[in-house]
């Protein structure tokens, strides 16, 4: 019997320096994909690689030979012995590996619950795997299947609308703040890392300006050629106050940078237009007083670290969600699978009645000897009519039986009784849905 199984190695299994050996061109990573298919240990497979996971999907007839494949297709890969690889390596098969892609797809299984990026990359892997056929019935049922359950977790759990990282926090802050950030201007002070990530962030929520500032100008400059910012000294930073919308600061500097005497001078500049100021410095680049002023909103490291603590424990609360729609999910697609080892049966059962009843009917006009159209309608009619009759029970039955345990026996046994010869059903999905649903 044909199961799914994936293969593969994750930031919970796996330290980034052997991650990052599994990194490959998109063509190098098709090549691959189209080698491991034709060793034949596989009918179908697909290669998912990002910088936190490297798995390999197949479908198989022979679950231990396909991974003994894939773990030498990942070593390979790899250039590092199997032996090497076989504490970092997991295994799933059937129902638990169809449930681990709807996680990954779903953003369950991120580095970051709910974080949107993984469904995109898993759409390209799939594309990739029928671009280069490697993708069959199966994987492709299996494919569209996770995008509808990660479609659906995002949809009902909100999954991925709170912010989980510091730099994502500043954003989402921002954003309540000001309804367009388009026409908003923001200046960075230092060249923290992550303070660079919640300008990268801002920048991509489409903040209109961004101004860079650093003791070393020459920092300031290369970071602002990389964010296509603009630099300015250091000792101007006060002076451009009045001009910026959001302050991020992350300096070293033991004293306050910036002080209420500063942005009370500004905000008199601005008329009152209000201030969002970021300090993610330790110890703090911004007077704490400055937080008194009307029309400035002022956040450090712990307030930021609160949000996210509470979006943290919202997102697992949706996680638990998502968990109950993945379970779902993973039960029809086996019912599904089960269903394939009923749909030949039926089809080789209808057949051999057919053919009886094509005999029987020949034979029946022959002995009338004179018939007319209209006779020989009636005989084939009565005769259709007998044999689906004949037929309504043992097929609901066995349709009702396939999804379950004990599926196999009984459609061997009808197999058996009737003595007929059924493969495996290899056609294409929508064939099989039509096949199916004729016998509904």
């Amino acid at each position: 019997m044909l199961q799914v199984v994936v293969v593969g190695l994750s930031y919970r299994t796996a330290p980034v320096e052997l991650r990052e050996r599994f990194s490959v061109a998109q063509d190098e990573l098709e090549s691959k994909l189209v080698n491991l298919s034709d060793e034949g240990k596989v009918e179908e497979c697909l290669i998912l690689s990002t910088c936190n996971r490297i798995e390999v999907y197949a479908v198989s007839k022979d679950v231990y030979s396909s991974v003994e494949e894939i773990n030498g297709f990942l070593a390979e890969s790899a250039g590092v012995p199997t032996k090497s690889l076989s504490q970092c390596v997991y295994v799933s098969v059937g129902g638990m590996a169809v449930k681990h892609l709807y996680r990954v797809a779903s953003g369950i299984d991120s580095m970051v619950i709910g974080e949107p990026q993984i469904l995109g990359q898993v759409k390209q892997a799939y594309k990739t795997s029928v671009l280069r056929g490697t993708a069959g019935l199966i994987l492709n049922r299996l494919c569209h299947s996770a995008f509808f359950v990660a479609k659906k977790v995002r949809s009902e759990t909100g999954i991925g609308s709170r912010a989980v990282s510091v730099s994502y926090v500043a954003v989402e802050l921002a954003k309540r703040i000001f309804d367009d950030l388009s026409k908003r201007a923001v200046m960075l002070i230092g060249s923290g890392d992550m303070a660079e990530l919640a300008a990268k962030n801002l920048l991509r929520s489409g903040v209109g300006e961004l101004l860079i500032a650093s003791r070393n100008f020459d920092h300031s400059s290369s970071l602002s050629r990389k964010l296509n910012g603009k630099p300015i000294k250091y000792d101007e930073r006060l002076y451009f106050l009045k001009d910026v919308d959001i302050v991020i600061t992350a300096t070293g500097s033991p004293d306050f940078i910036i002080k209420p005497s500063h942005v009370r001078q500004a905000l008199k500049l601005r008329r009152n237009e209000p201030i969002f100021m970021i300090d993610i410095a330790v110890p703090r680049n911004i007077d704490p007083r400055v937080e008194e002023l009307s029309d400035i909103y002022l956040y450090d490291i712990d307030d930021l670290k609160n949000v996210l603590d509470k979006n943290v424990k919202t997102r697992r609360a949706d996680a638990e969600k998502a968990e109950e729609i993945v379970s779902d999910a993973e039960k029809a697609f086996g019912a599904w699978i089960n269903s394939l080892k009923v749909v030949p049966t039926i089809i080789d059962l209808k057949n051999r009645f057919e053919s009886i009843k094509k005999t029987e009917v020949e034979r029946t006009l022959v002995k009338l000897g004179s018939f007319t159209d209209r006779d020989k309608d009636a005989v084939n009619l009565m005769a259709s009519r007998i044999i689906d009759k004949i037929l309504h029970n043992p097929l609901t039955n066995l349709k009702k039986e396939a999804s379950t345990s004990l599926g196999a026996l009984y459609v061997d046994s009808v197999k058996r009784l009737f003595e007929l010869e059924s493969k495996i059903l290899v056609v294409e999905e929508e064939e099989d849905e039509l096949a199916i649903q004729n016998w509904n």
